[in-house]
């Protein structure tokens, strides 16, 4: 197909073209595998050059302190100011961050600097990176929601979101292979920055200048990218919320235990995987040249087991919240004794894949309760608190973990593995809520990016965008009081046929790709007029 065809072609529902789409999709994409390779190298660096483990980890995780304080900023910002600007803004921080890090690893590791001035300065420039890199994702979603129709914004913010979990993977990948002979450990970070040129030159030739005409499409904060900050669907639920919401307070009654328990096992997921590196240099044996590539593997191994869980084993077993965190903290722990008692590298990438399986599951557990239990007015407030449950981890965990590994290496692992069991036995004390629909609510943004590939819309659904509104709003606003009501026995004459349909839509294995509700449940609404977009 001609190129100038292929340009003209545009995004399911949405006035960009595919190229456009692109280029954004990459913005973010180098983004998190620049930051995930990165991540992959620093341990062995870190030995090279004789520092302690501890003020490695500091270095270069400071970054993610600045990325959660700043993100909801730049979001804000994001809504008054060129969103291609802003992108372009992120990626040049990211740019000149790698650029100067590298640099500075790079005098290291030759003895022109000192151990303690090397990470000095390294830390100085990554703060670059955590306090512009922030504004890409932000940007690029405001820039595609203000272009696509409601109705389509779910589907295509979703799989714009996508970039951040297919970077946890990529990152490792490519990381051991720009490890050259002329430029040794710090080779990944050049090749990034490289990339990011090549991605920042493309956005500013064929990006189209959104200055004067911002349109009413919003972007959202994201999660620090790593392996830690898995695909929850949250960002997307504020991007597309009605209007910009104050933060609901994680003390509400009605969220607290769901934000506890993923802060929980966000610290212990955080803070082995600030430990990972090192703990397998030190299992193998390893020189720190040649490190890279067994801890690559071990890190896509655990990005593998994080999407599995998400795009493979939480659709199809449709456990409830409450279920998807005890599981989860159960094959966390499990995982994090296995990854301790590891000798080899089989065993490594076992224990640490099994791991990152438990908290894909207690991620989406704790987000899908917490949108559960407010209703569909405030599902961009609770968003918000999602988000920030899910960086603040970053905060304390990498030195809490790294002060432990110092004491002795198995004990970060093993105090893991006492925080998630003590998770897993609190998490009983949650109330419970409803197993199908909560699974399918914690699924639907990832169902929505596989809508969105296949040119599946919300068209579908409905044949305008009032009557899908009336629609989503009254499932999501049925199941979320079904979810917070005890079940009641139903003693009327009509109480076979409800059981019977009750027991229909439980069995349905068909869901709406665009919306990941149940056909049978939509089959129902749609034979109701639909009179607003109100709860019904």
């Amino acid at each position: 197909m001609p190129q100038s065809v292929t340009k003209r072609q545009k995004v399911g529902g949405s006035a960009l073209s595919n190229l456009h789409f692109v280029v954004l999709y990459a913005a973010m994409l180098v983004a998190a595998a620049g930051n995930t390779a990165l991540q992959s190298v620093m341990p062995a660096i870190g030995r090279a050059i004789g520092i302690a483990d501890f003020w490695v980890a500091i270095a270069y995780t400071w970054s993610a302190v600045l990325w959660v304080w700043l993100a909801p900023l730049w979001a804000e910002r994001s809504d008054h100011h060129g969103r291609k600007a802003l992108t372009l803004l992120g990626l040049y921080g990211f740019i000149v961050s790698m650029t100067l890090c590298g640099l500075t690893l790079i005098a290291g590791l030759k003895g022109w600097t000192g151990a303690a001035l090397t990470f000095l300065l390294f830390g100085l420039f990554r703060a670059i990176y955590g306090a512009l890199g922030c504004a890409t994702p932000s940007a690029t979603q405001a820039y595609l929601a203000a272009r696509t129709r409601r109705s389509a914004r779910t589907a295509q913010l979703s799989a714009l979101s996508s970039s951040f979990g297919l970077g946890t993977i990529v990152g490792p990948a490519l990381a051991p292979l720009f490890v050259l002979p002329f430029i040794g450990l710090p080779g990944p970070l050049f090749a990034f920055a490289l990339i990011a040129i090549v991605v920042a030159a493309s956005i500013q030739i064929w990006l189209p200048d959104d200055r004067g005409k911002l349109g009413n499409g919003r972007g959202a904060a994201m999660s620090y990218p790593s392996l830690a900050s898995m695909i929850t669907g949250a960002s997307v639920r504020a991007a597309t919320a009605p209007q910009r919401q104050k933060r609901l307070s994680w003390r509400d009654r009605r969220i607290r235990q769901w934000i506890v328990a993923g802060v929980v096992a966000g610290h212990a997921q955080a803070a082995t995987l600030t430990c990972i590196g090192f703990f397998i240099i030190d299992v193998l044996k390893l020189q720190p040249m040649g490190a890279e590539q067994p801890i690559a593997i071990v890190m896509m191994a655990g990005a593998g087991g994080t999407l599995a869980a998400q795009w493979g084993l939480i659709p199809k077993l449709g456990f409830s919240p409450r279920a998807l965190i005890i599981w989860g903290a159960l094959i966390a722990a499990l995982g994090l004794g296995a990854t301790a008692l590891a000798n080899d590298l089989y065993g490594l990438v076992l224990g640490f894949g099994l791991t990152s399986i438990g908290f894909g599951f207690t991620r989406p557990g704790f987000t899908a309760g917490a949108s559960l239990a407010v209703p569909l007015a405030e599902q961009g407030a609770v968003a918000g608190v999602i988000t920030s449950a899910n960086g603040i981890s970053y905060i304390v965990a990498p030195a809490a973990g790294m002060a432990l590994y110092a004491l002795d290496p198995h004990l970060p692992f093993a105090v893991a593995v006492l925080v998630v069991a003590a998770l897993a036995w609190w998490g009983r004390k949650i109330p419970p809520r409803s197993g199908r629909t909560a699974s399918l609510l914690s699924v639907s943004w990832m169902r929505s990016y596989s809508a969105s590939m296949s040119g599946v819309t919300d068209a579908r659904v409905s044949s305008s965008a009032a009557s899908k509104s009336a629609m989503v709003t009254s499932v999501f606003e049925r199941s979320r009081r079904s979810a917070v009501r005890p079940a009641r026995r139903v003693r009327s004459s009509r109480s076979a046929p409800v059981k019977r349909s009750v027991r229909r839509a439980s069995a349905s294995r068909s869901t709406s790709a665009a919306s990941g509700m149940p056909l049978a449940w939509i089959a129902r609404i749609r034979r109701r007029p639909a009179t607003s977009g109100g709860p019904t």
